[in-house]
């Protein structure tokens, strides 16, 4: 009895310690910022304040957010670089850089400048009028300014050295321009277009690098070909997932990889990560039970086959009660319980380097 008793002290001083040494690890991992590019994904509501039909700024979008806001999130509640930036010690949530309620004294410890769907291919920005990529690259560099005024220009740098910098887009290029418009079809292969958007993101990451970024996350593309919106019209194939647009999601996502090989050789002090949610997202998908939802294949919002945006707005009278019972909140976009299931994946598996 005594042994079992000693076994079980020890065994709680382990646990005790290392969650003393997280904590230590993560005090000093010397993450400041959070600083955010991309689309609906990580949109934390800069398309609250541009014209397009591409917004969220209503019920029953936020119900689960702090005070039920709906902030412009593509979400019942947060989104991953929220628990993200919660992970790291920094804030419950990162904040819109369009949104007036906050200022430089905000955005010094996390930035969103995403905005909802965009892609790499300003061809994509253009089809809801949203903020193109190269955009949010010159909101950044204003932010620069901002920061080096606020916090004095050697901190800045510092700062801008030491936070992270998230990028996470890619599916609108491909399910609201390439395969929807007649454009970029006529003119590229599928590969070739993946070629085209893989440039853009090596140039893109480049010019971070050149603005003194030093921590980088490329961010992957899920399996979009799972999305109840794609399911929905998947009629001959029974309503599955659309396999030729998974197929695309794991080649895409194999360029981006090499492409992080390449450029932490050439940059010089780079720490670029490649963060895929495209496999844990394949699980809760293909096994919803083991993470506790009931249902993959159907939305939250209205009907859940093919709302979302205004339509969810709408139809917002048929949503379900319990968000946390699904694995998608909208037709394309991941519940709250989804976002921190996969912000936890991803910052164990990947993001946690940044802490050494």
């Amino acid at each position: 009895m005594e042994w079992k008793m000693l076994k079980l002290l020890t065994l709680w001083s382990l646990h005790i310690l290392c969650l003393i040494l997280l904590h230590m690890k993560k005090a000093n991992a010397e993450v400041p910022a959070i600083i955010v590019f991309g689309d609906s994904s990580v949109d934390a509501g800069n398309n609250n304040y541009i014209p397009t039909v591409a917004r969220s700024n209503f019920q029953p979008y936020g119900r689960d957010f702090y005070g039920g806001q709906a902030t412009g999130r593509f979400c019942n509640g947060r989104i991953p670089t929220d628990f993200i930036s919660e992970d790291f010690g920094i804030k419950k949530y990162v904040p819109a850089y369009l949104d007036p309620k906050y200022n430089i004294s905000d955005f010094a410890t996390g930035v969103s400048f995403a905005s909802a769907a965009t892609g790499y291919d300003n061809a994509t920005s253009d089809v809801l009028s949203v903020i193109p990529l190269w955009r949010q690259l010159e909101y950044y560099k204003d932010y620069q300014k901002n920061l080096s005024a606020y916090l004095g220009e050697t901190k800045a740098k510092d700062t801008i050295s030491k936070s992270i910098h998230l990028m996470s887009l890619g599916t609108n290029d491909f399910l609201e321009n390439y395969y929807t418009m007649p454009g970029r079809a006529s003119q590229y292969t599928p590969q070739q277009y993946q070629i085209f958007l893989a440039s853009i993101a090596e140039n893109f990451i480049r010019k971070l690098y050149d603005l003194g970024a030093r921590k980088i996350s490329l961010g992957g593309l899920p399996p979009m070909g799972c999305l109840p919106l794609e399911r929905t019209t998947n009629i001959m194939g029974q309503n599955g997932c659309v396999s030729n647009y998974n197929n695309i999601a794991l080649e895409f996502n194999d360029r981006l990889k090499n492409l992080t090989t390449k450029l932490n050789q050439e940059l010089p002090g780079m720490r670029l990560a490649f963060s895929n949610p495209y496999y844990i997202m394949l699980l809760i998908i293909k096994k919803p039970d083991l993470y506790g939802f009931e249902s993959a294949s159907v939305a939250c919002c209205a009907t859940g086959m093919f709302e979302m945006g205004y339509a969810c707005s709408r139809g917002r009278m048929f949503s379900c009660t319990d968000a946390s019972k699904y694995v998608f909140w909208d037709s394309f976009h991941p519940t709250e319980k989804t976002n921190s299931i996969v912000a936890k994946y991803v910052m164990d598996n990947v993001l946690a380097q940044f802490l050494e």
